[in-house]
């Protein structure tokens, strides 16, 4: 695959801190290739082997009876690091996610190096305050000030999470880069609307030529606004 690869990131933990025994529960991950979603994300629900905290669980509303039958970190940390290897990740509050992922790569029995040095890492909070400074930066502020609908997210989720700071950092970072056409055919969302990927096998899209007498129209019609303008017509200076 060609092209700057990004990974948007996001978890969902038993608690706030990995020194206390706290762990990861869930992953979500969201692909972009060049700024367009590609749809090729990583999504898993994890065994902790510990209980839940209690206000975490009114956080995300996972429970340890759900996870009770998902794999355990270990059981699928290859696929893991095969995915996120060499991409640039997109954290919301790097620390936090990074700092929980790198945990529990060091309980493991098998020796894996820190994620930081098998990709970069951009924290979306930190651009956030810069760009910012002395507002709210939270992910639900953020969609906020960008005019991002997150109104289905009535608990958070890292895939749903991710699938949002997506947005986000497209906005943050120039934009129209969520409205991307990507291949495919299949619906994707936007500020929270929903937009069609056109497929790359689609026919060619037919030119259609003003006529003579629309071009003549078009001409009076610019006459008259010219006539009335100080100014003159933008269109006939640059014709010019």
């Amino acid at each position: 695959m060609t092209g700057t690869r990004q990974i948007v990131l996001d978890t969902e933990t038993t608690g706030l801190e990995p020194s206390l025994g706290h762990r990861i529960i869930e992953i979500g991950c969201v692909e972009m290739v060049d700024r367009r979603l590609t749809g090729n994300n990583f999504h898993q629900y994890l065994q902790p082997d510990r209980e839940i905290d209690q206000a975490a669980i009114e956080v995300h509303g996972i429970t340890n009876q759900f996870l009770s039958d998902k794999p355990r970190f270990g059981d699928l940390v290859d696929d893991f690091i095969a995915y996120v290897q060499g991409a640039e990740l997109i954290i919301h509050n790097a620390p936090f996610d990074m700092g929980f992922l790198n945990h529990e790569l060091g309980l493991l029995t098998k020796v894996y190096p820190q994620l930081e040095t098998l990709c970069g890492v951009t924290d979306t909070l930190v651009m956030a305050k810069k760009m910012h400074p002395g507002q709210r930066n939270s992910l639900d502020a953020l969609c906020k000030r960008y005019d991002i609908n997150n109104s289905h997210r009535e608990l958070h989720g890292a895939l749903l999470d991710a699938e949002i700071l997506a947005d986000v950092y497209l906005m943050m970072t120039g934009g129209q880069g969520a409205l991307s056409l990507d291949v495919g055919g299949v619906e994707g969302s936007a500020g929270g609307e929903t937009i069609i990927r056109l497929s790359e096998d689609r026919p060619r899209l037919k030119v259609v030529k003003a006529s003579q007498d629309e071009l003549s129209a078009h001409d009076s019609r610019l006459a008259v606004i010219d006539k009335g303008s100080n100014d003159g017509v933008l269109w006939r200076r640059l014709d010019g």
